[in-house]
């Protein structure tokens, strides 16, 4: 299967990619645009093989999606790309309206003019809104989406929905709880505080931190997105979940902890807008049809995510400064458009 996937230089994408090539997939072709949190570090090492291939692209840009999915042959379409961070969204919705609505019809159209075989639609729980004490989203339950980054990933799953009873496109679309893992952006809130706390700054957490948030570990999340691509029924969501809710403040307790500083350093900080109370998925349709499960305990799995911080400190400081911008100057070339 050649894999065009879109956003694969972010945090789940860049973990994607890299499953998709140790696994030995016939080819790769990885169409990030680099906005700010696009890191072509996260794929460092894979510049060379023959199986895989950069474009530097918006999902945008119809002409260079014609003329990519035609040279390359595309048998499947995996949507990372997008804009994400909610606290961003509140600032300036238009750009998140903009690339997440109309990048993503943009995106499915030229797949489906290319005959593009699978189209999968990488979404977020976040597009149900907030649950009360009780009870979990599942696939049915309505969408309510409460910030413009939320609004907009649930108007591109309708998109897709509209794609597949419309035209009969093949379109998946799963729907994820909160990931963590190795290369999350540091503006997130693990990283962020693993960042924070190593150099003795606030840990800002909002509100009374008491928001919940089910949390799953990246390289499960990529597992169940290759699942359903390769075996999910056409014009289903499936639900992936980590089975693991924490209330926000405890998570910054525990990484505290694990990089031995003292909990002094948390600030509380004035709410978001908007700032939805509590997300957890059930996760029981893709395990009935499809098998998945998650293989981390949430102890194991953030253990080794702040293992992984401690040991690639330069990249985070990195990530901080704005130093990883030069990475694709110097694998492409500053005046280069397109990867090779």
């Amino acid at each position: 299967m050649i894999i065009l996937v879109t956003g694969g230089a972010g945090f789940i994408g860049a973990n994607y990619v890299r499953l998709l090539l140790d696994r030995g997939a016939d080819r790769v072709i990885n169409l990030d645009l680099l906005t700010y949190a696009g890191n072509l570090e996260n794929l460092a090492g894979y510049e060379e093989r023959g199986d895989y291939r950069f474009v530097r692209g918006d999902i945008r840009d119809r002409d260079l999606l014609d003329a990519l999915l035609a040279e390359e042959k595309v048998d499947a379409v995996v949507n990372f790309a997008a804009e994400s961070h909610v606290d961003r969204s509140i600032d300036g919705p238009r750009e998140f309206l903009d690339t997440n609505i109309l990048g993503t019809q943009t995106l499915l159209e030229a797949a489906r003019r290319a005959g593009v075989e699978r189209f999968l639609q990488v979404s977020t729980d976040e597009v149900y809104g907030s649950l009360g004490a009780e009870g979990l989203f599942t696939e049915l339950s309505p969408i309510q989406p409460n910030s413009p980054y939320a609004a907009s990933k649930a108007a591109a799953d309708l998109v897709c929905r509209a794609y597949h009873h419309t035209y009969g496109y093949p379109v998946l679309v799963t729907r994820c709880s909160n990931n963590y893992g190795p290369y999350q952006f540091p503006e997130k809130l693990i990283p962020l505080m693993i960042a924070n706390a190593l150099e003795d700054k606030p840990l800002p957490v909002y509100g009374d931190g008491r928001n919940v948030r089910d949390w799953l570990y990246v390289s499960d999340h990529c597992e169940a997105i290759d699942t359903v691509l390769r075996r999910g029924e056409p014009g289903q969501v499936y639900n992936v979940g980590g089975h693991n809710e924490m209330e926000n403040i405890a998570i910054v307790k525990l990484l505290l902890g694990l990089v031995g500083k003292d909990e002094s350093l948390i600030t509380y900080v004035q709410d978001r807008p908007g700032h939805d109370r509590r997300y957890a998925i059930d996760a029981s349709f893709i395990q009935q049809e499809l098998g998945w499960t998650p293989a981390h305990r949430f102890e194991d799995g953030i253990r080794a995510t702040v293992a992984w911080y401690l040991e690639h400190r330069e990249w985070m400081e990195r990530c901080r400064s704005g130093a990883y911008r030069a990475y694709y100057d110097a694998m492409y070339g500053a005046d280069g458009r397109h990867g090779a």
